[in-house]
């Protein structure tokens, strides 16, 4: 009898285990599934960007002629990125961000908004929005930048701290 309940507690376990593992993997596939539909491969493309216009810049100063060498290390430079922030290097750790903040039926629900008509209107325009809200919020805050300043300078002076150039 002992060897029975034994062996049923073994099944058991394992079965739950293998429930375990099969809602993580399933948990997982949604996650990555929503990250496909996010194109949240395409978030690190504004970094190869700047390190291209870096070497662009750097270039100008260069000698004539010398467009080969630029390429070169452009070429060099997103082959580093793709070693560091390529999407095969984020992938996993985006996956396991995206599963512990998210049930697996909020991925689902995640899933079926950025699938519908109204999801991929705001996945098509929020690139636009986030920068027109910075520029606008950058706009609003050029008007505080003299208070807070100000307000800086004024407590340097109560605390009798040297002003910073």
């Amino acid at each position: 009898m002992s060897r029975l309940l034994q062996f049923c507690s073994a099944v058991l376990l394992s079965a739950s285990a293998s429930l375990a593992m099969a809602d993580a993997a399933s948990h997982a596939a949604d996650a990555e599934r929503f990250l496909k539909l996010a194109h949240a491969d395409k978030l690190i493309v504004p970094v190869y960007a700047q390190v291209q216009q870096m070497f662009a810049q750097r270039f100008a100063q260069a000698p004539d002629g010398k467009q080969a060498v630029l390429e070169s290390y452009q070429a060099k430079a997103n082959a580093a990125l793709d070693r560091s922030v390529g999407w095969d290097k984020l992938k996993p750790d985006m996956v396991k961000l995206y599963t512990s903040n998210f049930d697996e039926q909020e991925l689902k629900q995640l899933i079926a908004f950025y699938e519908s008509p109204l999801g991929q209107k705001v996945l098509q325009k929020m690139p636009t929005l986030t920068a027109q809200s910075a520029e606008l919020t950058q706009s609003k805050l050029a008007g505080a930048v003299p208070e807070v300043n100000k307000l800086l300078a004024e407590m340097s002076d109560e605390l009798g701290v040297a002003k910073q150039p």
